[in-house]
């Protein structure tokens, strides 16, 4: 039981919180996800050392500026947890981290190649409004130059953020658009006005500022690699609670 400045949270009382606000099923997913982690990495004889994990305490410390040991003393205690637990919390990531790695590392790179063309990126602005007339006029007015496409998207979006931003979207990945549209922009120049084009949000006007060529960065493959892992870690439980 948890001591809280002199109340006491039972542990029945804290499942029944969860099981009320509807997370309880979360919650044990994670613990089913932890033992068939544990699990697999003793049959395949990985573990994780005292080392690695004093590494790990290390580089936590420094990113949270706990410089001396009663930092790090106040610090837990304001998460309700021991240092015992933070040990045992750290253990269990890098554990998992070394499992995903086993097991699927040697097919990262197999899969980028074989999906390359949908971890291509565009750099891209976007209008969107509900009405087709609307859009054909805001087409015809950027292209007359009566207006600049920023401005355009600053006046007529209808996303708020997106009006802000006047239009900007940011770099999206091929595989994040609906198909149709991802065909029309990368079949298209940078600098092109391209639209309009309607999906069931409504009708798009776009302007790609920058093709992104596919990349196997560190980030895209850890990326990747998770993805894996997570698959199979959902595999792996739907096959277990069902046998």
């Amino acid at each position: 039981m948890i001591n809280l400045s002199k109340s006491i949270v039972d542990p029945e009382e804290i499942v029944n919180l969860l099981k009320s606000e509807m997370n309880f099923k979360d919650v044990c997913q994670k613990v089913w996800f932890q033992r068939l982690i544990n699990d697999t990495a003793q049959e395949r004889g990985i573990n994780v050392t005292p080392a690695e994990i004093e590494a790990e305490a290390h580089r936590q410390r420094r990113e949270k500026h706990l410089e001396k040991a009663s930092d790090t003393l106040a610090w837990l205690a304001e998460q309700l947890v021991s240092a015992e637990d933070w040990e045992i919390g750290i253990r269990d990531r890098l554990l998992s981290k070394k499992l995903a790695e086993a097991l699927f590392a040697q097919d990262v790179e197999l899969f980028f190649i074989e999906n390359q063309l949908e971890f291509e990126q565009v750099s891209l602005y976007q209008i969107m409004v509900e009405s087709e007339k609307l859009a054909q006029e805001i087409y015809y007015q950027i292209a007359e130059a009566e207006i600049t496409f920023y401005d355009a998207a600053h006046i007529y979006d209808i996303d708020m953020q997106r009006r802000k931003h006047c239009g900007y979207e940011g770099n999206i990945y091929r595989f994040a658009l609906e198909p149709d549209i991802a065909a029309a922009l990368f079949s298209s120049s940078t600098e092109e006005l391209i639209g309009p084009l309607k999906s069931e949000q409504g009708y798009h006007l776009f302007w790609v500022d920058e093709f992104i060529p596919a990349t196997l960065t560190p980030e895209r493959y850890q990326e990747i690699l998770n993805d894996m892992f997570n698959n199979w870690l959902h595999q792996e439980l739907e096959y277990m609670l069902i046998s």
